[in-house]
């Protein structure tokens, strides 16, 4: 166990960021693979800059965008809990750089380092709770909720500071996809929104605050209806 003066001192995005045992920074260009499902699970990665996205291949060949990450964020971190192959493919949306930290390692620093912790742990809670928030969404929203929800989150809307715009540009088939509808309904909505004053083009969407609104106070423009 480390002592309390180095725990007091160890700043666990500063140990993501640098190379070091068990440790390498890589860096990953715009639609590069990550990691392909199949593969062998034997290693954590934190995104430093640029964003990803997670998609599962059926046996017949369907493919389905489950998850897009950005900086701060783990991925494959199945291999923590027994998973020995990946089960989705992740790939690069945009330039990115991203801490590869091997399993021995990873189990290492949990172990030595409170800090890193209490950062990891409050991560898979917080991915819990919007693995929850998002089934609830499949179960009981219309796909116009649910794009409306996607697209505020995408955004960062809810965390500190002030939203951000959705870079890169996400497709419609990749929203579609991940709210389990399709491509023309996806740009029915984001037309409607658009109009509504919910969103704005300006070579990259933005979302606005009244987006929220209509969401949080369960406004008409917003449907209910499945």
């Amino acid at each position: 166990m480390a002592n309390n003066s180095t725990q007091a001192a160890f700043d666990p995005k500063a140990f993501l960021a640098i190379v070091g045992d068990g440790k390498t920074i890589l860096e990953f260009h715009k639609d590069q693979i990550v990691f392909s499902q199949g593969d062998a699970a034997e290693t954590i990665f934190y995104i430093q800059k640029g964003r990803v996205k997670v998609v599962v291949i059926s046996e017949q060949g369907k493919e389905a965008v489950v998850g897009i990450f950005g900086p701060g964020q783990f991925f494959g971190e199945g291999c923590m809990n027994g998973h020995s192959v990946r089960i989705a493919t992740t790939t690069a949306m945009e330039n990115s750089l991203v801490t590869a930290i091997t399993k021995t390692a990873m189990l290492a620093v949990l172990h030595d380092q409170p800090k890193f912790s209490e950062m990891f742990m409050a991560y898979l809670l917080t991915r819990n709770s919007r693995i929850e928030e998002d089934l609830i969404d499949q179960l009981f929203n219309s796909s116009e909720k649910r794009l409306a929800r996607l697209l505020l989150l995408l955004a960062n809307f809810g965390k500190e500071g002030s939203p951000q715009p959705i870079i890169p540009n996400i497709s419609q088939e990749t929203l579609a996809e991940m709210i389990g509808t399709t491509r023309s309904r996806v740009s029915f909505f984001m037309n409607k929104f658009r109009k509504l004053g919910f969103i704005s083009y300006n070579g990259k969407i933005e979302v606005n605050s009244s987006l929220l609104n209509a969401v949080l106070y369960d406004k008409p423009e917003i449907k209910r209806e499945p």
